[in-house]
């Protein structure tokens, strides 16, 4: 039998009384306790944490309320104290972690792709792009979309002698962190002007806040170019670009090429693992994981560690996943993260 009681419109308790209890008249002391679990952060993990907190509620009762503000603004809430979780697609960096004040556990939740989308006019799906020119227009200097370097690698296509407009991210953004640790491993002169991580001096573009702040640009700006989580680019219809792996190869983001790119990675004692640029031929190569982030010693560590255990089996289910949008964590890493959260009370 299931009483529920509010309090002020907004703290709800839902005291579950075994029947057994209640017919042989025992007071009940270990009442459970339901409670609202609040998180914050990345917008990449944002299609499939709405998929997550939806089937986590139906199944167990638990509302977890997931603010999708960017990496950055996750972290900086979870430094705060204002949230029980931050969503991350990039570790804490060191001054993030003596900002804390604390001890931190760091979960990989899921694998996801960040693709190259555009809004070119007569131009639809399937153009291929290269690391390297995908860093020279960012870096500004690509400028036309019929460059010869752009039009090498889509013969047949028919590009514009248009202007390209770069959009990118406004806020301190995980998928910023991915994207930009990929252009430093395929572009020398990215690596040493620009550099890596949450936010960076951007040359050239326009700036979108999250994920849909981007697509938002991309849709609506003829000639423009970004960067989005794979998932975002589906739901809303943007074309996206095949990229040249690091075996010359071209490979589309889907199921199989984001697989690709974790299998065989290695995975460090603290999880915080980077898989962009993958040597394996079969890789979409600008993949990276998603992270769950909490304090190792928490008042709510406990609610939060059964979300977390959901999330790490029954969440990586294909109904999560799939198709196409993101990847599974491997066996070896889901027990790893597993034996990681374990230390969490």
């Amino acid at each position: 039998m299931r009483h529920k009681l509010f309090f002020s419109g907004k703290t709800i308790f839902s005291l579950i009384v075994p029947a057994v209890a209640l017919a042989s008249g025992l007071l009940i002391s270990g009442v459970a306790h339901a409670e609202t679990l609040m998180g914050a952060g990345s917008t990449f993990i944002n299609p499939i944490m709405t998929k997550w907190i939806a089937s986590y509620k139906e199944s167990t009762g638990v509302d977890v309320n997931y603010q999708p503000i960017g990496s950055g603004g996750g972290i900086n809430a979870l430094i705060a104290h204002t949230v029980d979780f931050a969503g991350s697609d990039v570790p804490m960096n060191g001054n993030e972690k003596a900002q804390a004040g604390a001890s931190t556990v760091t979960i990989p939740d899921v694998i996801g792709a960040i693709v190259i989308s555009y809004n070119i006019p007569g131009v639809g799906p399937g153009i291929a792009l290269s690391g390297p020119v995908v860093a020279d227009i960012f870096e500004g200097k690509i400028t036309y979309w019929d460059d010869p370097r752009i039009t090498k690698l889509s013969p047949g296509v028919k590009f514009p002698h248009e202007n390209i407009l770069v959009v990118h991210r406004s806020d301190g953004s995980g998928t910023t962190a991915i994207f930009t640790d990929y252009l430093s491993k395929v572009s020398g002169s990215w690596k040493n002007n620009i550099g890596t991580g949450k936010s960076v001096n951007w040359p050239v573009g326009l700036g979108g806040k999250g994920n849909p702040g981007v697509a938002g640009y991309l849709a609506n700006k003829p000639y423009s170019i970004g960067y989005l989580e794979l998932a975002y680019a589906i739901q809303k219809h943007i074309s996206y670009a095949s990229m040249e792996n690091r075996s010359h190869k071209l490979v589309y983001p889907n199921n199989e090429s984001i697989v690709a790119a974790g299998e065989g990675m290695k995975i460090p004692e603290n999880l915080e693992i980077s898989i962009a640029n993958s040597s394996n031929p079969k890789a979409y190569p600008i993949v990276g994981v998603s992270y769950l982030i909490i304090y190792t010693s928490s008042p709510k560590n406990a609610a939060v560690k059964q979300f977390f255990e959901w999330v790490l089996t029954k969440g990586q289910a294909e109904e999560y996943t799939g198709p196409g949008s993101y990847s599974p964590l491997s066996h070896t890493l889901k027990e790893k993260c597993l034996q990681a959260l374990s230390r969490a009370h």
